[in-house]
């Protein structure tokens, strides 16, 4: 009896790795965040529109079986509500979100035909609501301070613009297409004259705002770092 009891003692400490090295995934989310730093999570917050995201199952201890995966896009709808958009069969995808709300990505894999698979994991993202506004002046001196003409700090989610700069004729002086550009304040090569150009903006937001914006905006290069006049009137 006591030679059983340790034969079956060893058995269970031979089979304790086994254990240790069960199929299992891990999904997760690679993308570029807002400083431009590649980043991997299972949780992206506040994450701005358009975000390009790749997922990847990153499968283990796989050996003898021939898994196969799908990833559930779902979108919520209301609290604790979701609804599914569409499925991806590998075990790598790719997905560009274009639109503001909380999603679930949810990996479900199957590890043979005869029914055997493992518990779904989810990946959550959240894409931020949209924000876009526009200052009334600049000052194109060269002091480093307010030299160029761009969106107010803190755009979030715009996944279309366009922006243009006219001056009192109604002439173009610059266009940009990117929310994160600036204008320098020059026109072939060189600063325009203090006064009052006009700006136009057609852009959308993740959320399906449209942003139309139409202002005056001022050059004012007398001005120093602190906002006051360094001219003679």
């Amino acid at each position: 009896m006591k030679k059983r009891i340790m034969s079956f003692l060893w058995l269970s400490l031979l089979l304790l790795p086994l254990s240790a090295t069960a199929q299992d995934v891990d999904p997760q989310a690679y993308y570029i965040d807002d400083n431009k730093t590649s980043q991997i999570s299972n949780s992206i917050s506040n994450a701005q529109a358009p975000l390009e995201v790749t997922f990847k199952a990153n499968p283990t201890n796989m050996d003898g079986f021939d898994p196969s995966y799908e990833w559930h896009f779902m979108k919520q709808k209301s609290a604790g509500v979701y609804e599914e958009m569409f499925v991806r069969y590998e075990e790598d995808t790719q997905y560009t979100f274009y639109e503001s709300g909380t999603y679930n990505v949810e990996l479900r894999t199957k590890l043979d035909d005869q029914g055997n698979e493992l518990s779904p994991k989810v990946v959550t993202i959240t894409i931020l609501e949209s924000k876009l506004e526009f200052p009334n002046a600049f000052s194109p001196n060269g002091d480093g301070v307010n030299d160029t003409f761009k969106a107010k700090d803190g755009w979030k989610s715009i996944v279309k613009f366009k922006a243009i700069i006219l001056n009192r004729w109604g002439q173009k002086l610059y266009e940009w297409n990117d929310p994160a550009g600036e204008w320098d304040g020059k026109y072939k090569g060189k600063v325009v004259n203090d006064g009052v150009y006009f700006l136009y903006v057609n852009a959308k937001g993740a959320d399906g705002h449209v942003y139309e914006i139409r202002k005056d905006i001022n050059v004012l290069k007398g001005l120093n770092d602190r906002g006051s006049s360094t001219s003679t009137p």
